[in-house]
């Protein structure tokens, strides 16, 4: 397969994240929906707001892409029941996929009842509405143990409540990509973490995100068993694709 279906082609910027107007922020999705529909990638990752534009437009391409968006973004500590209300709403306006922020913070100061609650909950709101849902660990903020541990918990908990036929709509995601680290550490996938996640998580799908911007470290994240990448440079990717003219 073509490592464009492969892309969750990202852009998560709020106008004040990224100093622009919303006129200048808007533009910046709507290019990027105009190059997922010229490079055909499975999916475009964006805030909410713009779903209806994203609709509108995809619609009129007639291309099969997907549409995603994120809960609890980006720090995860929202409630369980404003997550579950953001998420609703963001199946009203049509999404396809949803990426939960877990919180993490709970989670690391042993809160796992609260964690465990959130992620049944969600996973159990978007399987209601034929939904995928993914859950960003930020594994950034995690040590290896954790993220071994949590991988382990989001598996069993989709096995043992909601059947290994579900396993395919379920992702354990990396990061958002936003996480600030100390000393310019990676805040996003390493080849570790994937390798963890994969080991610990599946039948569950594994998605990449945050750092994977070239073909090659793509090319690498799936022959790990990552079946998705969340990047913002889904264009260099595909390009390097075709100035090579190979498949991975």
């Amino acid at each position: 397969m073509e490592i464009n279906q492969y892309l969750d082609a990202t852009y998560l910027k709020t106008p004040s994240q990224a100093n622009l107007s919303e006129e200048e922020n808007q533009q910046k999705v709507i290019d990027l929906i105009q190059e997922a529909i010229l490079y055909d990638y499975k999916l475009v990752m964006i805030r909410a707001n713009y779903i209806p534009l994203a609709k509108k437009m995809l619609q009129e391409s007639n291309k099969k892409i997907l549409i995603g968006t994120v809960i609890g973004f980006h720090e995860g500590t929202y409630t369980i029941s404003e997550k579950l209300n953001e998420a609703q709403r963001a199946i009203n306006l049509g999404a396809d996929e949803l990426d939960f922020v877990m919180n993490y913070k709970a989670f690391k100061e042993g809160n796992i009842a609260l964690v465990k609650e959130e992620i049944a909950k969600g996973i159990e709101l978007c399987l209601n509405h034929k939904k995928v849902v993914k859950w960003i660990i930020e594994v950034a903020a995690l040590s290896e143990k954790e993220i071994v541990v949590i991988s382990q918990i989001i598996k069993n908990i989709v096995l043992n409540e909601f059947g290994e036929e579900n396993a395919k709509n379920v992702f354990v995601k990396s990061s958002t990509g936003f996480f600030k680290t100390k000393n310019n550490l990676p805040n996003g996938a390493t080849f570790k973490s994937m390798q963890l996640i994969v080991e610990n998580a599946k039948p569950l799908q594994i998605k990449a995100a945050g750092g994977v911007r070239d073909y090659e470290t793509a090319v690498k994240m799936i022959n790990l068993g990552v079946d998705r990448i969340g990047t913002s440079s889904s264009k260099e990717i595909v390009c390097k694709l075709k100035d090579n003219n190979t498949n991975y």
